[in-house]
């Protein structure tokens, strides 16, 4: 049976998650950037903690993991490359790697790029990935650490996954996201339908995360390199797609 996904927005922008196994009650903390929201949703489902998740070591995924664990005492899990910079882990994983929640698988990622060990977790069964700042809806994390060969590397290892894959990534900027990449990929029908759709729910207050991974692909600029239009627009036709995905990068930093 799939895993209960709750989403919880946290500090202005971010988003934490759990995953619950109702027959388990295992339940998994996917980041932890503030403790009141995370204990709140707990508290109001009677859910304790059997895992915390570390997807990176931004403050903003990981502040607010000690008063967590004050109350919710859980295995946190996080990337082996990053344990130096990461709080105590106690189980140390690198992609490849494989554990349960409830029974269910979770492959890990390498998706390196916004930072170097930045790492996303993938459940198969229930169709979900968590993705925090390396793929983002209609967009990706800007490129801290990484080259954008590495981003690119790290974004088709996530395109390689099932159209019905929801994208649970870490942060509210869809409607910035929706605005630049209607410079990029001026002739998306898909796209100018989905950034009309984005300025109506964050209008009436309603997130935009998560998203589904088919539609990523059909709108999000980010791993759309390989798209003639694109390539031509960017003055670009006929280029490897990870200079393309550099390009694209580019302008949005400047952006």
């Amino acid at each position: 049976m799939p895993l209960e996904i709750v989403t919880i927005p946290c500090l202005s922008d971010n988003y934490a998650y759990l995953a619950h196994d109702p027959a388990s009650g295992e339940t998994a903390l996917v980041d932890a950037p503030e403790a009141g929201p995370i204990l709140a949703e707990l508290a109001a489902r009677a859910w304790r903690l059997s895992h915390v998740l570390l997807t990176h070591h931004h403050w903003d995924h990981v502040d607010a993991l000690p008063e967590i664990l004050a109350s919710h005492p859980a295995r946190v899990i996080g990337a082996a490359a990053d344990a130096h910079r990461l709080p105590p882990l106690d189980m140390a994983v690198a992609e490849g790697d494989r554990f349960d929640i409830g029974g269910e698988p979770v492959e890990v990622l390498d998706v390196s790029g916004h930072t170097v060990g930045h790492l996303a977790f993938y459940l198969p069964e229930s169709n979900a990935v968590f993705t925090a700042d390396s793929l983002m809806a209609l967009g990706c994390g800007r490129l801290f650490e990484g080259t954008p060969e590495q981003m690119w590397t790290s974004l088709s290892k996530l395109t390689a996954l099932p159209d019905d894959t929801v994208v649970c990534s870490g942060h509210e900027y869809t409607q910035s996201n929706a605005r630049f990449a209607l410079t990029i990929d001026i002739g998306n029908d898909a796209l100018k339908k989905r950034a009309a759709e984005i300025d109506h729910a964050r209008a009436a207050g309603r997130p935009t995360v998560p998203s589904m991974l088919g539609l990523e692909k059909a709108t999000n600029p980010f791993l759309r390199a390989a798209d003639p239009d694109i390539q031509a627009h960017l003055g670009l036709p006929g280029a490897d797609p990870a200079k393309v995905f550099a390009e694209i990068r580019g302008r949005k930093d400047r952006f």
